[in-house]
């Protein structure tokens, strides 16, 4: 693909005076204002993108009172995070039902799903001749990079039975080990046949909590498991959250005080079984320990249309059938609104450098086509904005950080893979005015700046940011300074450079 670029000038007709702190433009209001020119880019809520491939825009000089050291450059880029890249399917190719992605540390990823038995199945034979019969597979000795544990050879490319994998199921999810997201190591059991419908996994002081609903799409429940490897379900710790509202598939994340979050579906405003079993209102619940005591805040995706005051029912298909003991009817009942909602649901969670992220289903008004929506927010506790939607199908998707990228897993046949929200290529020189003449002496190098992402220990679903950002501590002291920003919308996907803020910081 072509590169294509466009340059960010500094202008240096002009100039402002810079009394003290640092030079930051980042709203609508500061880019109308100090931008002078724009040829092909436009300038929209506070973000400057190409208007098409390639775009020019000028700024006005900022220059200082007093003579001033810059110390470093930082640029951000919009949160919209559409840089994903469509993969074949992640995971063992015999998991079935929504996969859960727990991420533990560097090179030690886990998957969750159903287990599908069974041998591969055999291409089919050539016109006109008899079948044959294929001989029974046959396991044999394996090792395996990074596993140290007695391997053996499975009918699957690329996946393995550690001795938990060998043990009898127990009909519910089981668990996979990679250390690279290509090889999986089959590890077996983590939930047994009524707790079968898991939605989320987070980890806590070095213990995986498993969180399913019992009822299906009713009141989250958690395993604590201390060994993922042993083939055996953890401890079943039972209800975790008691929602008073209909519907679950529920998301959990861990805020870096050791708070456990749920985005839960909250199915009061809309007749789910209609809409996919999503809705338009996502509840928010927080608990200090992630086992109970739960308390609920104001709604996390509240999208929900004009209330007619009129209720109405509908059957709950999982109540009676799978807890009788605990619901004595199926009837659920809804606040009717008006005109047709857009409906999101089986939530996961992640957080990049304390900006938030929710993915999941994604059912629109009109022809329901659904596919994986998102949305984002700076804070957990307020209301997340839409982002953007990807994929087509009911995707019950979950997210995770591996190999130093982001992995999108969904049901259907299509993943998705992410570097991360930052779209490169950025490029980046800063000039300065040594002399107080409206000019600039000096420009450092141009210099690639990109943001990167690690783990923090301790922590699967909150991810370190390190910003884009350049050093000018060798740029010598000056009264005025400018930025060149050169971008390069090298991806093959929908996403652009798309500029949030600039940021010169000095010394003083």
């Amino acid at each position: 693909m072509k590169n294509i670029t466009f340059l960010l000038f500094a202008l240096l007709c002009m100039s402002i005076p810079l009394q003290a702190g640092d030079w930051t433009i980042d709203s609508a209001e500061d880019w109308k204002r100090n931008v002078t020119s724009v040829k092909e880019a436009k300038l929209v809520d506070g973000f400057v993108s190409p208007d098409g491939k390639s775009a020019t825009i000028e700024t006005r000089i900022f220059s200082t009172k007093n003579k001033r050291t810059a110390k470093s450059l930082t640029v951000t880029q919009s949160p919209v995070w559409q840089n994903w890249n469509p993969i074949e399917n992640l995971g063992p190719s015999n998991l079935s039902d929504a996969p859960v992605l727990l991420t533990v540390g560097p090179d030690n990823y886990w998957i969750f799903g159903r287990y599908r038995g069974g041998q591969p199945r055999h291409q089919k034979e050539k016109a006109g001749k008899k079948p044959t019969a294929k001989p029974a597979f046959q396991p044999e000795k394996a090792t395996l990079e990074g596993f140290d544990i007695p391997l053996q050879t499975t009918p699957f490319p690329n996946q393995f039975n550690a001795p938990g994998g060998l043990k009898p199921g127990k009909g519910g999810y089981h668990a996979w080990q990679s250390r690279d997201m290509k090889n999986w190591v089959h590890h077996g059991s983590v939930t047994e046949s009524f707790s079968k419908w898991v939605t989320s996994a987070e980890w806590v002081d070095g213990k995986a909590y498993i969180y399913y609903d019992f009822p299906n799409d009713q009141d989250p429940h958690v395993y604590v498991d201390d060994d993922l490897t042993d083939g055996k379900p953890g401890k079943n710790m039972g209800l975790a959250v008691d929602d008073p509202s209909h519907g679950s598939d529920a998301g959990f994340i861990r805020d870096l005080k050791g708070n456990m979050h749920v985005i839960i579906e909250d199915w009061s405003p809309i007749n789910a079984s209609k809409r996919s079993w999503d809705s338009p209102l996502a509840g928010h619940a927080v608990s200090p320990n992630g086992l109970n005591n739960f308390q609920f805040r104001k709604p996390a995706v509240d999208n929900r249309t004009k209330s007619t005051g009129k209720t109405a029912t509908y059957k709950h298909p999982h109540w009676l059938k799978e807890a009788p003991k605990r619901f004595t009817t199926n009837i659920a009942t809804y606040e009717v609104h008006e005109p047709e909602q857009e409906a999101y649901g089986d939530w996961a969670a992640i957080c990049i450098g304390g900006q938030y992220y929710l993915f999941g289903d994604y059912d629109p008004t009109g022809g329901h086509q659904m596919s994986v929506g998102w949305f984002t927010s700076s804070s957990i506790d307020e209301q997340f904005t839409w982002c953007d939607k990807i994929g087509n199908g009911h995707p019950d998707p979950d997210v995770a950080f591996a190999e130093g990228q982001f992995y999108l897993a969904t049901q259907q046949q299509t993943d998705y893979v992410s570097p991360g929200p930052w779209v490169e290529k950025v490029e980046a020189r800063v000039g300065v005015d040594t002399d107080q003449d409206g000019e600039i002496d000096q420009w450092t190098d141009w210099t690639e700046i990109k943001e990167s992402y690690d783990y923090i220990k301790g922590f699967s679903k909150q991810i370190a940011r390190t910003p884009a950002q350049m050093d000018l501590s060798k740029l010598p002291a000056g009264y005025g300074f400018a930025t060149q920003l050169r971008l390069t919308d090298s991806t093959e996907n929908k996403s652009k450079p798309i500029v949030d803020s600039l940021t010169i910081s000095f010394e003083d």
